[in-house]
């Protein structure tokens, strides 16, 4: 459910605790990522790629957009990503929804940036649109044999905070189901 800014402002109290998800919710990122993987792509293996707005491309995809891909090229192909990444930036750009509750909140309630995207990806990213210093605490991608932990539960423990004083901006159906696992009220939860 999409919901206004007025609405969203009307959940969050001094004590509330802001989890902002990364790409998709508080940046868009899926068109400069496209690219990135594109280039390196094609420099690796010769192959072009092309463009779903409905579905983000990430190394999940590689296999399946390459066929016989090798586990070595794959991880150039990842390697280079990164590497082009910076070169995209300008493809980026802020939501305004978030981005205006985490400014107006950024000062008086704890701002938590919890997304699964990898450091230093997320760092410059937030330095382009010079949201950085919005942010108290900062919990990036972690995979545990390359199987992807509960973000939200690796964010509750670490701040050692009741899941229900939390209000979470994501955009990710499977990522809000985890946040309703952990104990965060589904009505904290701001999809967009």
């Amino acid at each position: 459910m999409k919901e206004e800014t007025n609405e969203i402002i009307q959940k969050i109290n001094s004590n509330s605790i802001l989890f902002f998800d990364l790409d998709g919710t508080l940046i868009e990122t899926d068109y400069a990522n496209y690219l990135s993987y594109k280039d390196a792509i094609k420099k690796i293996k010769d192959i072009e790629i092309t463009f779903n707005e409905n579905k983000r491309f990430d190394r999940s995809c590689l296999f399946q957009a390459i066929p016989n891909l090798s586990n070595l090229d794959a991880e150039l192909i990842i390697k280079l990503k990164e590497e082009n990444y910076p070169e995209n930036l300008s493809f980026t750009k802020l939501n305004s929804i978030p981005f205006e509750i985490l400014k107006k909140y950024c000062k008086t309630n704890t701002t938590v940036l919890v997304t699964n995207c990898r450091k230093e990806r997320a760092k410059i990213t937030l330095e382009y649109h010079n949201v950085l210093d919005c942010f108290s605490h900062f919990f990036y991608g972690t995979f545990r044999d390359e199987k992807k932990i509960n973000k939200f539960q690796t964010t509750i423990e670490n701040l050692n905070i009741s899941p229900k004083s939390v209000i979470v901006f994501e955009n990710e159906e499977n990522e809000i189901i985890d946040a309703i696992s952990v104990g965060i009220p589904k009505e904290n939860i701001i999809s967009l």
